[in-house]
C-alpha cells in the first residue's frame, strides 16, 4: 500500500510528464495565491503590453485578491470576472488597454505550474498538499490521502482551510478545490462547497477514456474493488489537463445568488454535445432526470450561444406560470439579464426588435384554466404579426418539451419563427408514443442522463416503492386490533383506559368512505405503526392530482387531528386571484378554497390569526420553512 508521500510525488510526476505542468518546487515559506513574477513574465511574453500596464494590472488583481473586508465568496467572485472577462488599465495620456490575464482561446499559450508543499500564514498556518497555477495565479488546491484512508478527510481539510481561522484569504483565486486517493479517485468542488455536494467525473469523450498511466496503455475498471494508482492519475488527466480545464473554467463555473458552483459531468457533457449540434444548425433533445441541474444546463448552454454565436438571442419558453417564474429566477440569480415577456404581444414586440439576447415566454399550451382552449392567445398573436420579422439567430429552449410538442401554441410558435433552431428539454420518462413525437418535433436525443446514473452518482435519492392496498371496511378488525396492541404494549390500566377512548377514532378511520380519506386514514396508520415514521425520522409525501386536491388532503389531515403536515406547491395565496369569485353560494370556487386552506395552514404554523397569515413575508417564511424541513431535511419537520 502506498504511503501519501508517495502518492504525492507520483502524482507530481504524474502532472510534469503527462500533463505538460512545471514544477515549481516545494514552497515551504510565506506564500501568495498570485505569483506576481511568474504573471508579469507571461504577460511581457504576451507582446501586447508595456511594463507599465503590467504592473497597473497585476496590483489590482493582487488589491482585489487580497481584500480584507469582503465574503471570501465575494472576493472570489470579482476575482473570477477579472479573470474571465479582463480588466480594463488606463495609463496617463493614453487609451485604455484591455488585459487578459488567461488566454481562454488558445490553452497551450498559458503557463501551467504545481507546486507542492505551499506554506500559507493565517490565523492559523496551512500548508495545501497540491497547488496550481495558470500564469502564476493559483486557481485549484489538491489533498491527497492514502488509499486506505478515505477522501472525505481531504474534502474536510479543504473545508477547514477556508475559514477565518485558517488560510481562508489563500482561496480568493481558486476555481478548483479537489481531493483523492488511489482507492476513490479525485473529488472536485469549489470554494464554499460542502462535503456531501463534492463531484465524481465520469468521462464521455472517446479520446479521454482510456486509462492514463505512464505507458498509457493498460485499462482500469471504476468499479473494481482493488486498489490502483491508475484511478486518481485517469481522474486527474480526464480533468485537469490543459485543454479540458481551460474550457471548464471558462464556461462552467457559475455564481449562484451567493453559492459558487461548477457543472456535473453529465451538464458538461450535454453543453459540449448541444454545441456540436448548434454549430450545424440542429436542434435535439437533452433528457437529464429531474433533480440533476437542467436549469444550469439552460444557462451555461444559452451563455455559450449568446457569447459564441453571431447576432444569436436565446428564448425559453415554458407552459406554465410557476415554471417561467422560476426559469426568471434562477437565470436572475445568476447575473443573467433575462427578460420574462407579459403577453403574446409583448413577446411579438421583442422578437421584432433586437433590444433583448435573453428572453423567457409561455408556450399557453394549457391555457389559462382548464376550459381556455387557448383560442384568444393565437389570434392575438397572428393579429400582431403584420410587419413581423423574428430578427437575429433564434435558438428556442422549450423546458419539459413532452408536454408542449404537440399542442396548437407549439406549431404556432414553429410557423411564425420558422428559422429558428429548437432544443427541447425534459427530464420525465417518456412513453413510447410520447418520445417518438418528441424526435419527431425537435430531432434526436443529443445527449441523455437517466434516474439510473443520477442514482448511482448520488445526484437524486433511489426511488423505492411498496405496492399498498387500503383496506376500506370496518370489517379489517385485525388492523385496529393491531393498533391498540402496539398503543397499550407496556401500559398500565389506567393508560389503556384511556387510549380506549380513542379506539373509536381509530374505527372511524379505518371505515371511512371517502377515497381521499381511505388514502389520509391509511397514512396517518402508518405513522402510528411503522418505526421509521414512528420515531419521527421519516416522513411521508402524498402526491396530489392538483393543488386542489392537495388542499383537501390537508382539511382531512387537519380534522383528523394530524398537525405534522404541509402542503409543498408552487400557488402563491394571493387574494387577487379570487377576486371576482364570490358568489355568495355555499358551495365556493376551487380558487377560493385554495386560498382559504393555505390561509388556514399558514395561520396554524406560525400561531396567528388567519388575517395575519396573509401578508407577503409570513407567506415567504412558511414556503423557506416547509422546502428545509420537508425536503432538505427530512424527518426534521416539526410543526
Amino acid at each position: 500500500m502506498e504511503k501519501e508521500r508517495e502518492t504525492q510525488d507520483r502524482v507530481v510526476k504524474f502532472f510534469q510528464e503527462e500533463l505538460g505542468y512545471d514544477y515549481l518546487g516545494s514552497y515551504g515559506t510565506d506564500n501568495q495565491n498570485i505569483e506576481q513574477k511568474l504573471l508579469g513574465k507571461y504577460l511581457k511574453e504576451q507582446n501586447k503590453y508595456d511594463a507599465e500596464t503590467i504592473n497597473k494590472a497585476i496590483l489590482e488583481l493582487a488589491k482585489c485578491a487580497g481584500n480584507q473586508q469582503k465574503s471570501l465568496y465575494d472576493i472570489n467572485k470579482e476575482v473570477y470576472a477579472m479573470l474571465r472577462y479582463g480588466i480594463e488599465i488606463k495609463n496617463l495620456g493614453e487609451f485604455s488597454k484591455h488585459i487578459h490575464f488567461i488566454d481562454w482561446k488558445s490553452p497551450n499559450n498559458n503557463h501551467f505550474a504545481i507546486a507542492e508543499e505551499v506554506t500559507v500564514k493565517g490565523t492559523h498556518d496551512a500548508r495545501p498538499d497540491i497547488v496550481l497555477y495558470i500564469n502564476g495565479i493559483a486557481f485549484g488546491v489538491i489533498e491527497l490521502k492514502k488509499a486506505s484512508k478515505s477522501v472525505a478527510n481531504g474534502i474536510r481539510q479543504n473545508i477547514a482551510n477556508q475559514s477565518k481561522d485558517n488560510i481562508q484569504r489563500f482561496f480568493t483565486t481558486q476555481q478548483l478545490v479537489m481531493a483523492g486517493n488511489d482507492s476513490e479517485g479525485l473529488r472536485y468542488g469549489t470554494i464554499g462547497t460542502p462535503e456531501k455536494y463534492y463531484l465524481i467525473w465520469k468521462e464521455e469523450n472517446p479520446e479521454y477514456n482510456h486509462n492514463i498511466v505512464t505507458d498509457l496503455k493498460r485499462t482500469f475498471n471504476r468499479d473494481s474493488c482493488e486498489v490502483s494508482k491508475e484511478l486518481l492519475d485517469s481522474d486527474i488527466y480526464r480533468f485537469l489537463n490543459k485543454e479540458r480545464v481551460i474550457d471548464f473554467l471558462h464556461n462552467f463555473v457559475i455564481f449562484d445568488s451567493g453559492t459558487k458552483k461548477l457543472a456535473r459531468h453529465n451538464q458538461y457533457f450535454g453543453v459540449k454535445k448541444s454545441q456540436e449540434k448548434l454549430k450545424e444548425r440542429e436542434g435535439g433533445i437533452i433528457f437529464h432526470t429531474q433533480g440533476s441541474g437542467k436549469s444550469l444546463t439552460m444557462v451555461w448552454l444559452s451563455k455559450w450561444i449568446r457569447e459564441n454565436i453571431d447576432d444569436s438571442r436565446v428564448v425559453i419558453i415554458t407552459d406554465r406560470t410557476e415554471l417561467d417564474e422560476q426559469i426568471e429566477k434562477i437565470f436572475l440569480g445568476v447575473d443573467e439579464n433575462i427578460y420574462r415577456t407579459k403577453s403574446g404581444r409583448d413577446l411579438i414586440e421583442q422578437l421584432n426588435k433586437k433590444d433583448k439576447n435573453l428572453i423567457s415566454s409561455l408556450v399557453h399550451k394549457f391555457g389559462r384554466d382548464e376550459n381556455d382552449n387557448c383560442s384568444d392567445y393565437i389570434k392575438d398573436l397572428k393579429s400582431n404579426l403584420s410587419n413581423f420579422e423574428a430578427r437575429g439567430n433564434l435558438y428556442i429552449f422549450v423546458d419539459e418539451c413532452h408536454r408542449t410538442q404537440s399542442g396548437k401554441l407549439h406549431n404556432a410558435m414553429k410557423d411564425i419563427l420558422p428559422n429558428a433552431i429548437f432544443l427541447g428539454f425534459t427530464g420525465t420518462p417518456l412513453l413510447k408514443k410520447d418520445k417518438q413525437t418528441s424526435v419527431e418535433t425537435f430531432g434526436k436525443f443529443i445527449h441523455s442522463y437517466r434516474l439510473n446514473e443520477a442514482t448511482e452518482d448520488k445526484v437524486i435519492l433511489d426511488l423505492r416503492y411498496e405496492a399498498r392496498r387500503i383496506d376500506i371496511h370496518l370489517g379489517s378488525e385485525k388492523r385496529v386490533d393491531a393498533w391498540f396492541a402496539s398503543k397499550t404494549e407496556g401500559l398500565s390500566d389506567i393508560a389503556q383506559a384511556e387510549l380506549k377512548k380513542r379506539w373509536g377514532t381509530m374505527q372511524k378511520i379505518v371505515s371511512s368512505k371517502s377515497k381521499l380519506e381511505r388514502i389520509v386514514d391509511d397514512i396517518i396508520f402508518d405513522f402510528e405503526m411503522l418505526p421509521r415514521l414512528k420515531s419521527g425520522r421519516g416522513n411521508a409525501m402524498l402526491v396530489a392530482g392538483s393543488i386542489y386536491e392537495a388542499c383537501k388532503y390537508y382539511e382531512l389531515f387537519y380534522i383528523s387531528g394530524f398537525a405534522k403536515c404541509a402542503i409543498v406547491t408552487s400557488y402563491n395565496p394571493n387574494i387577487q386571484k379570487i377576486k371576482g369569485e364570490e358568489t355568495g353560494e355555499e358551495q365556493k370556487s376551487e380558487n377560493i378554497k385554495k386560498y382559504t386552506v393555505y390561509k388556514k395552514m399558514i395561520a396554524n404554523y406560525f400561531n396567528i390569526t388567519e388575517e395575519e397569515a396573509e401578508t407577503d413575508a409570513r407567506i415567504a417564511e412558511f414556503e423557506k420553512d416547509v422546502k428545509k424541513k420537508f425536503i432538505d431535511e427530512p424527518g426534521q419537520m416539526k410543526l
